[in-house]
Parts: C-alpha cells; sequence; structure tokens
C-alpha cells in the first residue's frame, strides 16, 4: 500500500488537521483565568482545581471513543465532539458557581477527547501505510496550531469586551469552522468502509491486528501504559509548575513565562521531524531515542538554575514531549496493529488521569512541605529513567501470535 494514491486521501488527513485544530480550544482556560477569578472572587487553586473533573473526563472517555469509533465511524465521533465542543464553550460562558464550572470542565473534557489523538490518530494511520509517521505529524501540529490562535482571539475579544464575549465568540467559531471538515472531509479508508462493523474484526487495511483483549495480555501493552504514566507525571507537573519553577530561581517572571511558551512552540518542528524520522527508522527506536531525550532533559532541569543551561533543557522538553504524541500510535499500530488503534490507545489513554492530577500535586506538595520542586523532579526524572529501560522490552505482538500456536493469554 506504501506509495499508492488513495482517493479521498488528503480531504481526510486536512480533515483531521483542522479536528486536532480542536484541541487548541482548551487553552482558553489560561486566557480567562484572571477575569473569571475577579468577578466571582475565587482562589487560584479552585479555578486550577477544574483540571481534575477535565482530566478524569479524558481519561474515562478515552477508551468509550475507541468503542465509538469502530462501530459508528469517523464522521459521528468527530461530528458529536465538534458539537460538543461549541456547547462547552457557550455553557462555560453563562457559569455563575464553581460547580457550574467544574461541571462544564467535565463536559469540554468529553469534547476535547472526542477531537483528540485517540480518534484522529486512528483514522490517519489507517489511511497510510508508508510516511506513517510523518501523516501523523503533519495531522497533530493541529492542535499546536489551535493552541496558538485560540489564546490571541480569546484575548482579543476579552480585552475588548469581556470574557463571556471571548468565549461566546470560540463557541461559534469552533463549530463554524470545525464542523464542515467533520462532516465532509474526515473519512475511513475504502478498504475499513467496505467491511463490517460490531463483532468482525476489520483488517485495518490488511494488516495483521490485535484486538483490545489479546493485547492487554501482551508484554508490549503494559510497557506502553506504564511509560504513558511516568510521561504524564512528570510533563504535566513540569508544565503546571515551571515558571514557578523557574522565577523561584531567580529568572524574572516575563522569561520564565516565555521559556514556557518557547517549549510549547517547538512542538510544530518536533512533530513533523519526528515523524520524518520515524519513517525512516524503526519506530520502537525513535521511541526510544526520543524517551532518552525526554529523560535527559528531566534530570538537565534540577540543575537549570545553576548551568546555564535552560535553553538546552527547554528543546530537549518541548521537542520530546510534543514528539511522543506522534510516536505512542506509531508504536501502538508498530505493537498490535491499526485495525484496533482506537480502542487499545483509549484505554492506554486511562494513564492520562493518575498522572495528569498525581504529577502537579505531588510536585505542589515537594513545593509546600519542603520549600522546594526539586525532590518531586527527581522522582520523576528517575521514573523516566525507568520507563526508557522498560521501552526495550517492546515487540512486534503480531509477530509473535500471527500464525503460531500460541495458547490464548500465552504472550
Amino acid at each position: 500500500m506504501a506509495g499508492q494514491r488513495r482517493p479521498g486521501l488528503w480531504p481526510a488527513l486536512l480533515g483531521c488537521f483542522v479536528c486536532q485544530m480542536g484541541l487548541g480550544f482548551g487553552y482558553v482556560f489560561g486566557v480567562v483565568l484572571k477575569h473569571i477569578v475577579a468577578e466571582f472572587d475565587w482562589s487560584r487553586t479552585a479555578f486550577a482545581a477544574g483540571s481534575a473533573p477535565l482530566l478524569l473526563s479524558m481519561a474515562l472517555s478515552a477508551p468509550l471513543v475507541g468503542v465509538a469509533l469502530e462501530r459508528f465511524g469517523a464522521r459521528v465521533v468527530l461530528s458529536a465532539a465538534t458539537l460538543l465542543l461549541g456547547v462547552s464553550l457557550e455553557l462555560f460562558a453563562r457559569i455563575e458557581s464553581l460547580w457550574h464550572f467544574y461541571a462544564v470542565c467535565a463536559l469540554f473534557g468529553l469534547a476535547l477527547t472526542g477531537l483528540g489523538d485517540v480518534a484522529v490518530g486512528a483514522v490517519a494511520s489507517r489511511w497510510v501505510q508508508g510516511r506513517r509517521g510523518l501523516t501523523l505529524g503533519f495531522v497533530f501540529v493541529g492542535s499546536n496550531l489551535g493552541g496558538a490562535l485560540v489564546p490571541l482571539v480569546a484575548g482579543a475579544v476579552a480585552s475588548a469586551d469581556s470574557w463571556r464575549s471571548a468565549l461566546h465568540v470560540l463557541a461559534v467559531g469552533s463549530v463554524v469552522w470545525v464542523l464542515p471538515f467533520a462532516l465532509f472531509a474526515v473519512r475511513e479508508p475504502p478498504a475499513l468502509v467496505a467491511e463490517t462493523r460490531g463483532d468482525a474484526a476489520p483488517t485495518g487495511a490488511g494488516e495483521p491486528s490485535l484486538d483490545l483483549a489479546e493485547a492487554v495480555r501482551t508484554r508490549s501493552f503494559w510497557i506502553l501504559a506504564l511509560t504513558l504514566l511516568a510521561f504524564y507525571l512528570y510533563y504535566l507537573a513540569v508544565n503546571q509548575h515551571l515558571v514557578a519553577f523557574l522565577s523561584d530561581a531567580g529568572f524574572s517572571d516575563a522569561r520564565a513565562a516565555a521559556s514556557l511558551s518557547f517549549a510549547v512552540a517547538l512542538g510544530i518542528a518536533s512533530k513533523l521531524a519526528i515523524g520524518w524520522l520515524a519513517d525512516r527508522i524503526p519506530v520502537k527506536r525513535a521511541l526510544q531515542l526520543n524517551f532518552a531525550v525526554l529523560t535527559a532533559g528531566s534530570f538537565l532541569l534540577l540543575v537549570v538554575p545553576f548551568s546555564g543551561t535552560l535553553v538546552v533543557f527547554l528543546v530537549a522538553h518541548g521537542a520530546t514531549t510534543a514528539a511522543e504524541n506522534v510516536l505512542l500510535p506509531l508504536a501502538i499500530g508498530e505493537s498490535f496493529g491499526v485495525a484496533h488503534i482506537a480502542r487499545i490507545y483509549g484505554v492506554l489513554m486511562i494513564a492520562l488521569f493518575p498522572g495528569g492530577v498525581l504529577g502537579p500535586v505531588l510536585a505542589g506538595v515537594a513545593f509546600d512541605s519542603l520549600g522546594s520542586y526539586r525532590p518531586a523532579f527527581m522522582g520523576f526524572a528517575v521514573l523516566n529513567l525507568l520507563a526508557l529501560l522498560g521501552l526495550a522490552g517492546l515487540r512486534n505482538e503480531r509477530e509473535r501470535t500471527s500464525g503460531t500456536a500460541e495458547r490464548p493469554g500465552e504472550d
């Protein structure tokens, strides 16, 4: 299939790209934070606590998105998620209490999951075999572009009028911009459309594949699950506390904030670069290389204030954390095939909740009780190193089960 031109390929990939831009609407929280806490007299901690229902919703809904994608198809899932995104933003504009805000965060998390890597990554992976890495890199850049545009629009409207007006504009804009692409551009490839959904196992365009039950019984599934847990513990803790960490270390507030923005912006180039590389070397090697640099960066963070290596850390952190989004679906496809990638990816994404909540909380507890983030950051770095070592055991589980006489459940 590599090198073949498939009718509908480019419209489908463009549609996936635009749907990924929908993830950028999640960046609106930082824009409206000060406006909302000032109006309602909330603490910033109370506002930040909205990440708990949001992440819980994302983690629990990810497996459901995978199931829905196989049963109903990409157009239904992505269109429903787009409409839900618009509804969430409109409800966000109408909040009057803290519990209302938390409920909207949970709804928002469901919408973001429907537009996120599980659905879009699965569709894009099914369309191509050759240059799959570069394809995913291109598609996933959409979230970075959306994340760059949404704060600009929201900030401009909020400054000119109000934060509620900004959310009204985003609610309408999300549906007007994303929905046509979800409805009319995104499609499963013809080979999958022709197959029967439901209990019948799709072939994934001719590739042998494991279903979820088979994948869960393999070593590779648990290696990826634990790797993802370590990644989210580190990544979300550092992203939430990096500005404060650098400010405490003597960097100006402006430079600390600019450092985080620089790291996020690197994601555009790194996603394309890692996709290109993963098409030229084994996916496992690309994943190991990326995680090795990420691990080195996590240790480097501990000495940044003393060594003058802030830029080096930011490049390592920004590039590798963004690249992980591209490499994970590639690794899942390599290990288990692409036919059931959405279900498998969805279950693996459950790691987002414990990692996304515990990471930032443990970092905060370390600072509050010990006066320093370093004990927590050291723990995350060690976990990254263990995860890196564990990736050596990742393997192609399809080759081990295809055409063999292994007993069910045997690894």
